[in-house]
Parts: structure tokens; C-alpha cells; sequence
């Protein structure tokens, strides 16, 4: 079988692709302490964009000094950030054929690292978590709205392709848009359209800044596994509304990452043990699908054989495949399907690479045993 879509061109927006794989946002804890790009980081990505990838999306990067709240993770909150910044998406564009979307999204109530405190728009207990969420105030609101629009804008002029809102997981935005974590009264919460608002003026806030043509596209969750938490069906709605407001595409997800809280299942980054267990958000997709008018729908969620990639893309029920453990192990997986080997992604989906980040960059330790072997071999 020729995998005539999937190496096909497309757009998002205005920018064309080279072909229909993208890579899912990936925390690399591989920024230094204070969030700065490292030559290491770089060169993380320039294998990525050598490896055949048609739009890389970054990391998330953190857009308020109080929103960053993991390990590692990429700032870009003042002009000190754009030297690297600029010099990592240079040399993703110098070497490679790929584009890059800057994922931008602020923490808060999601962090594993210490000194940061937790924020939301309730005072609630949220999973992961024995502390009490600190409401955030409209003020404060507006403050992380104008926090969103600055950090894109300086995507922008670093020379990302395109930006990312992280709206999904557990982070500041998906706390707006879940039931289970927004249970305000005003102008941001209780019903569908007020808890979308403050991704609107966000959206609205980067459409007055970078004009129509520039691509923003989002990340997000259609419902999060939580009881009392976002439907299937309100996500439905959601999404209505972003493709509404004139976003380029949409990458739907679910969850928390926790799997105490979400039906023992680690959405989005789901352990899988056979091929049954692959593609577990292709049924979203076949219900979202046909809301999204003119928007892209990137496809996620376990997608690891080629031909099932394929097929998603000839029934029309995805845009684009995007994945994210496999470039771990193999960063030239896109390569190697190029080249006509078409087995599955050699990632086993077990998830031990989440285990790495605390220590330093993120890695595959199922692929770091298997080249200690060959050397010593």
C-alpha cells in the first residue's frame, strides 16, 4: 500500500506542509533553569526536522513568569528569550524542509515543581494535587490574556511558522473550559460561551496583533474524563466555537494525565499493549469531524502503524496524524516510512520516558539500553 496522503502536501492556514505528520508538543525538559533555549535543545529539534517531519510543534512555552511551572520548560515572556528562541527556529529552517509552531500555554494548577503556586479560575482541589487552587481574579485573567497575546506575538517575530494554544491536560486554558475546575459566576464561567472567553480574547487579542494570515491553531481537550467534568457533548460545542472564531486547526485531546482521575486510562498519553489498544481518540475524530468547516483536524492519540495513518486520512475523518512517543525513540521514523519500511513506530507506548524528565532532558530508556548493548556488542 503507497502512502499516497500521507506524504501528500497540505495547509494549515497559508503555510503548506510538506506532508500530513506532525509532531505532537513534547516536553523536553531541555531548556535550562531559568527556561532559556540550550544547544542541546536545538539540536533535539533539527534532528526532528532532518528526521522528515512535516510541522514540528515545540514544547509548551511558558508565558507568565508565574505560569511555568515544570522542569525545564521553554520561557518566552520577555525579549532575554528570543536570541535562542530565533536561533533554534533558524536552524530548524536552515537544515530541514519542516515548519514549526511555537506552543504557548501558562501552567496553572498543572506542575510537578516546587515554589509555584497553584492558580485557576476555583478555589478547588484538583487532581495531583493536595493544595488548594488560588482563584484567580478578572484582573489577573486579563493580565494572563495580554500574557498569551505577547508571548505570540514574540513567537511570531522569532519566526515560528505558526503558534499552538495549549488547551488541553489540565493547563490554565482546559481548567476554563472543564465544569470539574470552573465553577465561577461571571463573565468566564457557568455557561459553554463564557468559559471558551478567555480563549476568544486571546485569539481575538493575536488576530489584532499578527493580522489574518498568520496560522493559530489549538490544542484541545473535547472532555476530560473526570466525573462532573467536560462531556463529549460540551466539547462538541466547544469546538463549534473555536472553528467559529477562525481558528486554522484543531488538535483534539482529552484528560489530565492522571489516571486515578480518568477512568484508569493516562489520557493523552495512553500505555497501550497491542495494536486494539492504537488510535484511541480516532472515534473523536469521527464525531468532530464534521464541525470543523475550513479547520484542520490534527489527529492524535496513539497512532503508530502507518497504514491505520493512512486510512484516517482517505476516509477524511483527519486532516493531519500527529504523534509524539515515537519521535522520542526514533526521531527519523518519518524518514523510514519514506523509504518504504512501513513498520509500526518502534515505540511500545509504555511510558517510561516520563519518568526521565526529572533527571534532565527527556529520553527513551528502552532505546538508551538497546544502544549501550550495541556498542558493547
Amino acid at each position: 500500500m503507497e502512502l499516497t496522503k500521507l506524504f501528500s502536501s497540505a495547509k494549515i492556514g497559508n503555510v503548506r506542509i510538506k506532508n500530513r505528520i506532525v509532531r505532537s508538543a513534547t516536553w523536553l525538559a531541555g531548556a535550562d533553569e531559568l527556561g532559556y533555549v540550550t544547544d542541546d535543545l536545538i539540536e533535539t529539534y533539527q534532528k526532528l526536522g532532518e528526521g522528515g517531519i512535516g510541522l514540528i510543534i515545540s514544547g509548551y512555552i511558558g508565558v507568565h513568569e508565574h505560569g511555568s511551572g515544570n522542569y525545564r520548560m521553554t520561557r518566552l515572556y520577555n525579549e532575554s528569550y528570543k536570541v535562542g528562541q530565533k536561533k533554534l527556529i533558524s536552524t530548524i529552517h536552515d537544515t530541514s524542509d519542516s515548519k514549526i509552531a511555537a506552543q504557548i500555554a501558562h501552567t496553572g494548577s498543572n506542575i510537578i515543581r516546587e515554589g509555584y503556586e497553584l492558580v485557576g479560575p476555583s478555589p478547588i482541589k484538583v487532581p495531583r494535587s493536595i493544595k488548594l487552587v488560588r482563584e484567580l481574579s478578572i484582573n489577573e485573567i486579563k493580565e494572563i490574556i495580554n500574557a498569551f497575546i505577547k508571548t505570540g506575538t514574540f513567537a511570531y517575530e522569532c519566526g515560528y511558522d505558526m503558534i499552538q494554544l495549549h488547551g488541553a491536560h489540565g493547563y490554565l486554558l482546559s481548567d476554563f473550559l472543564s465544569p470539574y475546575t470552573n465553577k465561577r459566576n461571571d463573565e468566564y464561567g457557568g455557561s459553554v460561551e463564557n468559559r471558551v472567553k478567555i480563549i476568544e480574547d486571546i485569539y481575538q487579542g493575536l488576530r489584532d496583533k499578527l493580522g489574518k494570515e498568520f496560522p493559530i491553531i489549538i490544542k484541545l481537550n473535547s472532555h476530560d474524563n473526570l466525573k462532573n467534568g467536560l462531556t463529549l457533548e460540551e466539547g462538541k460545542e466547544i469546538t463549534k466555537k473555536v472553528v467559529a472564531l477562525g481558528l486554522d486547526a484543531v488538535e483534539p485531546s482529552t484528560g489530565r494525565t492522571n489516571p486515578k482521575y480518568t477512568e484508569n486510562k493516562s489520557f493523552p498519553a495512553v500505555v497501550t499493549k497491542n495494536p486494539e489498544d492504537e488510535n484511541y481518540f480516532s472515534q473523536i475524530a469521527r464525531e468532530l469531524k464534521p464541525l470543523m468547516n475550513n479547520c484542520a483536524l490534527i489527529l492524535m492519540g496513539g497512532i503508530r502503524n502507518p497504514l491505520a495513518a493512512e486510512r484516517f486520512l482517505d476516509e477524511e475523518i483527519a486532516d493531519f496524524i500527529s504523534m509524539s512517543r515515537p519521535f522520542i525513540y526514533e526521531p527519523d521514523l518519518v524518514k523510514r516510512w519514506e523509504n518504504g519500511n512501513l513498520d509500526s513506530a518502534y515505540c511500545t507506548s509504555c511510558n517510561a520516558c516520563f519518568g526521565t524528565v526529572l533527571k534532565g532532558r527527556i529520553y527513551c530508556p528502552i532505546k538508551h539500553k538497546q544502544d549501550k548493548k550495541s556498542i558493547k556488542h
